[in-house]
């Protein structure tokens, strides 16, 4: 049967009709009843697993990893808002060949653990990115044949990504579960069914391995619009919002004529590791224009860890624009 696709605003293909031929067959039976169904359902799984692994990519935190999968041709990746850990942070992610690109997250759903992150930088290859087709029908159902792909444990180039085959074992609203086991570094990586279509993202292991839970596409999609312009849904328990206030800059400043003259730059803060020096003119805060230091330090306080700023300086006579993230006071 062809399979009919078409381009939606979300950026990436979508499926319009049933799973194919090979797949309904593949879940038609409770259990594989010969060695004719067996083999079906490996070469099913060998048809697929190229390109879902070619789209697979390990997300690096500086202080931990996850998984995560590429869902358009320029970069787009879904993930787990416990990957992500929150809005406009700097992240790496590995490509299968180990080379590392800059992304940066977009929003999050904190209560359901979905997450969009964009990679910032061009492919190395050249071109677009490898990316998999998302499964819109919501089709899957109990007992379904399925695989999964992450990086267990972390990116390892040598052993590469680590596939499963499962079944679908409960259905809820904002979760699904498998009998395919899940292990640290797995998380946010892709579930697929059998025609290599996403199904969801890893969400979480609990205490018994058997307990494996994935987010659904279809939760993504109910606030895809959302993610995409970094807003931050919900309130936990799977990512926490930095509170107004937390942000934190790191220079001492006098009122002179015309704005606030930078006195200090402390050691190894945002303002240091973005080029601010002693003697700096600060005029403007986030277009806001700067008079006092009540006033900046009011600016601040509205302010959470994390947050852009753009400050418009003047140094040596010349004008100019400096961008960081507010680090955590």
């Amino acid at each position: 049967m062809r399979r009919l696709l078409t381009s939606l605003s979300l950026g990436f293909a979508v499926a319009l009709i049933p799973a194919s031929l090979l797949a309904f067959s593949l879940n038609a039976k409770k259990a594989p009843e010969s060695a004719e169904d067996l083999m079906m359902i490996q070469e099913a799984l060998q048809a697929a697993l190229p390109k879902a692994k070619a789209a697979t990519i390990g997300i690096d935190l500086g202080d931990g990893s996850g998984s995560g999968v590429i869902v358009s041709k320029d970069g787009l990746v879904m993930t787990a808002a416990h990957v992500s850990g929150g809005v406009g942070k700097d992240v790496e992610v590995v490509m299968p060949d180990g080379s590392k690109l800059k992304a940066e997250t977009l929003g999050l759903m904190a209560e359901t653990d979905a997450a969009l992150i964009q990679i910032t930088e061009e492919n190395p290859d050249g071109g677009d990115f490898p990316f998999v087709e998302v499964n819109k029908t919501d089709e899957a159902k109990l007992g379904d044949w399925i695989f999964s792909l992450g990086h267990s444990g972390g990116f390892d180039k040598e052993r590469g990504v680590v596939v499963r085959l499962a079944r679908l074992v409960r259905m809820a609203n904002t979760t699904i579960q498998t009998d395919g086991t899940l292990i640290g570094g797995d998380s946010g990586g892709p579930l697929f069914d059998m025609d290599g279509r996403l199904i969801g993202i890893h969400s979480r292991v609990g205490q018994r391995l058997p307990v494996n839970m994935h987010v659904p596409v279809r939760v993504f999609l109910d606030s895809w619009d959302k993610m995409l312009k970094s807003e931050f849904v919900g309130e936990g328990p799977f990512a926490k919002q930095e509170k107004k206030g937390s942000g934190f800059l790191g220079v001492a400043t006098k009122g002179v004529e015309g704005g606030l003259e930078i006195t200090k730059v402390g050691k190894k803060t945002p303002a240091e590791e973005a080029g601010l020096k002693e003697g700096d003119l600060l005029h403007t805060f986030n277009g806001e224009k700067l008079e006092t230091r009540d006033g900046m330090k009011a600016l601040l306080a509205e302010m959470a860890a994390g947050d852009k700023l753009a400050l418009e300086i003047t140094r040596d006579g010349k004008d100019e624009t400096i961008e960081l993230k507010l680090g955590k006071r």
